[in-house]
């Protein structure tokens, strides 16, 4: 086997650190997890993280786009313009139970309140959020009929439903019992409303 050159190799070492990094944030949280850890699970010295990394934050940024990546992806999936109403509804159901239930939220949250005395990273936040709020609109904007896409504001639609699954996502770090199925229920009309007769 080919030796790896220098570049290769670092490569694949900062893959190792976020695969790694991502485990431990889902796992265990943001706060919880430190870099000495994530240096530990990746079979590296701290030193091999920073080198990649110069903090916490900025090792977790990279794995946060990631994972909104990931779940939005699953998402789009879950809820396909093809599949009928109550489809996407169970989807949507089903994506909402695994997402709370991943860790990702308490990431989400734990990671906001670290950054927001950062003004880099309240930026980077503000960016990705925009990235977030965006692709909610278009995984909205595929569900409707062309002229009412046309006519909605489907960023403002896309930004309140994202609101709305923050609130969701926080309740339910305090109480398991929380779920997202009074805001499906809620969806179910408007989904039958725009289904064509």
């Amino acid at each position: 086997m080919p030796r790896l050159s220098r570049a290769e190799s670092q490569a694949r070492n900062r893959e190792r650190v976020l695969e790694a990094a991502r485990e431990l944030f889902l796992r265990d949280g943001y706060q919880a997890t430190s870099l000495a850890a994530v240096a530990d699970a990746a079979g590296f010295s701290t030193g091999v993280v920073y080198s990649n990394f110069a903090s916490k934050a900025e090792l977790a940024l990279p794995v946060l786009r990631e994972i909104q990546t990931d779940q939005f992806a699953a998402l789009l999936t879950a809820i396909g313009p093809d599949k009928a109403p109550e489809s996407r509804l169970d989807g949507l159901r089903r994506w909402t139970e695994d997402t709370m239930n991943s860790g990702w939220p308490r990431l989400e949250l734990e990671f906001a309140l670290d950054a927001r005395t950062d003004t880099t990273l309240v930026a980077a936040e503000s960016d990705r959020q925009r990235v977030a709020v965006d692709a909610v609109a278009e995984a909205i904007r595929v569900q409707l009929p062309g002229r009412l896409a046309e006519s909605l504001p489907v960023h403002a639609l896309a930004d309140a439903v994202l609101n709305l699954a923050y609130g969701i996502a926080v309740r339910r770090l305090i109480d398991p019992n929380v779920n997202a199925n009074s805001a499906i229920d809620l969806l179910r009309p408007l989904l039958a409303f725009l289904e064509p007769s």
